[in-house]
């Protein structure tokens, strides 16, 4: 059996081309990236690999260097052999040699502690001497893959060694992962922090989300096609479903999770900016500030519900079966408190004060331990105000829908009604189905792929910014302080079901039911 070697990746094949010129890639200046916690996960499944793809893919210039910053005594090979395994292990494009070595020529280690500030000042005589000796003229990105208690002692370790002052014509910015706190006091105490050491256009929120290509279709999908925008209102619009499920448990990550759960961990973030590109209006421009501003003005919209106990729910996964894998529950999971009161599934009605979606609700839901993986909006469409059809012609007809599908098999779904084949007038649904991978002989990207290239590049569209930050804090903070006053713990739902019974009821007590994807 023969072996089809993949072609190398060309500028042709680019799928992150310069968008005033297809032709073009969007190739990043001279530069580095410092990352700080090398030896987590992320850095490792995704940060890395996501830099030799770039690589790989002709989109680093050829002097990048990556420095890594550990509490560990490595010396520059070690790391380099870590970046390997990494790469090895979790790279979506070929591992090509040639390209390996050329990067690997960049790689740098710095050992020692976040509050250390001697190893800071080695850490600023290494980035001074990539500018010497690999060309990276003084531009500097700083990645904080850490804990976010560490910001604050990082931030203040690079302004005191000289780290975040750029010289004239050069640039230093820096990139943070969620959370962005853990309320609205927190995130506005974060952003003074980081903002007291790096202007505003150069801090980068990290919403990996917002990376994926059908995030950004969502936008091209409104407003590419006239099919679309003219119904995508009260008018035509019955409900929203924004859903983000997972079929796994929290895993190793007990210590982060308990003192987070689902709320926090997805719908501030995640769910929350995919409502905003959802019910936003049309931008002026697909820039920074014309889609930020836009997407400022929804989350400022969102409303709660007067009475949360019927508009929210919460829940907690017990044991149960994972397909055909016995699973423990949340309580049962190492590292969990046995009177946790973290909920794994959290769910929640708002509506958003605007003109084109007066009236319409807005369904979010996040889980653990559900019955699939799977995210997606579903844009749900009132019935036809008439049907010339008897009642059995149309028993088995439900309402239109458009469905984007952002994981895991990125594409479009259409739900309408089509006669069924045969002499009797019959009517029911059926979809229409576009999917990435079918369509397009490009290879899509990952998420950190486009996040870590726009950085570099320092374009800022796909980023929020404190004020989409602090508007989703302050939507969610009113819930989770509900939770807490109640005094009841999350409801239990069997792994590998759907969520608590208190979530379907959220839903038939509008006359509707969550879709099963």
């Amino acid at each position: 059996m023969s072996t089809r070697v993949p072609a190398p990746v060309t500028a042709d094949s680019n799928p992150l081309r310069d968008p005033d010129d297809k032709r073009l890639p969007r190739i990043a200046g001279p530069c580095s990236m410092v990352m700080f916690g090398v030896t987590g996960d992320l850095a490792r499944k995704k940060l890395m690999p996501a830099i030799y793809d770039l690589a790989n893919r002709g989109l680093l210039p050829p002097g990048f260097s990556l420095v890594g910053f550990a509490r560990r005594e490595w010396a520059d090979q070690d790391f380099a052999r870590i970046v390997h395994d990494s790469v090895r292990a979790h790279a979506r494009t070929p591992f090509r040699e040639e390209v390996w070595r050329s990067l690997a020529e960049g790689f740098r280690f710095v050992p020692g502690a976040f509050d250390d500030a001697e190893a800071f000042e080695l850490l600023a005589r290494t980035v001074h001497a990539l500018d010497r000796e690999r060309g990276t003229g003084g531009n500097h990105a700083f990645y904080l893959s850490i804990p976010p208690d560490w910001f604050a002692p990082v931030c203040s370790q690079l302004q005191r060694s000289g780290l975040s002052d750029p010289r004239p014509g050069t640039w230093r910015r820096v990139v943070i992962e969620k959370p962005f706190g853990h309320d609205l006091g927190s995130a506005q105490q974060l952003n003074a922090i980081v903002e007291g050491v790096f202007p505003a256009d150069s801090i980068f929120r990290i919403d990996h989300y917002l990376g994926k290509e059908t995030v950004q279709n969502l936008l091209a999908l409104r407003f590419a096609n006239q099919m679309f925008e003219p119904v995508w209102n009260s008018h035509y619009v019955d409900h929203v479903q924004i859903t983000m499920a997972e079929d796994i448990g929290i895993g190793g990550r007990a210590g982060y999770y308990d003192t987070v759960g689902a709320a926090r961990d997805v719908i501030q973030n995640h769910l929350l900016q995919l409502l905003a590109l959802t019910a936003m209006e049309a931008p002026i421009a697909f820039t920074a500030d014309a889609v930020r501003s836009e997407k400022e003005k929804v989350l400022a919209s969102v409303r709660l519900l007067d009475d949360l106990d019927r508009s929210s729910a919460r829940g907690r996964y017990s044991a149960g079966w994972q397909g055909d894998e016995r699973v423990r529950g949340y309580l049962e999971e190492d590292g969990v408190d046995a009177g946790s009161t973290t909920e794994t599934y959290a769910a929640m009605k708002v509506e958003v004060h605007t003109r084109r979606w007066a009236g319409v609700p807005f369904y979010l839901r996040t889980g653990k331990r559900l019955g699939k993986r799977v995210t997606e909006i579903a844009v749900v469409l009132k019935r036809a105000p008439h049907l010339p059809f008897t009642d059995t012609a149309t028993e088995e007809l439900g309402q239109n829908a458009v469905v984007v599908r952002v994981q895991p098999d990125e594409g479009v779904t259409m739900r309408f009604g089509s006669k069924v084949p045969g002499s009797q007038m019959e009517v029911r649904d059926v979809t229409m189905d576009f999917g990435y991978g079918a369509s397009f002989t490009e290879s899509s990207p990952e998420a950190y792929e486009r996040l870590i290239l726009d950085v570099l590049l320092g374009e800022p569209p796909l980023f929020p910014r404190h004020e989409e930050v602090e508007s989703s804090w302050r939507i969610l903070d009113p819930i989770i302080e509900h939770w807490r006053a109640s005094g009841t713990p999350p409801e239990d739902y069997v792994a590998g079901t759907w969520g608590p019974p208190s979530a379907d009821e959220l839903m038939r007590r509008d006359g509707r039911e969550w879709r099963l994807p």
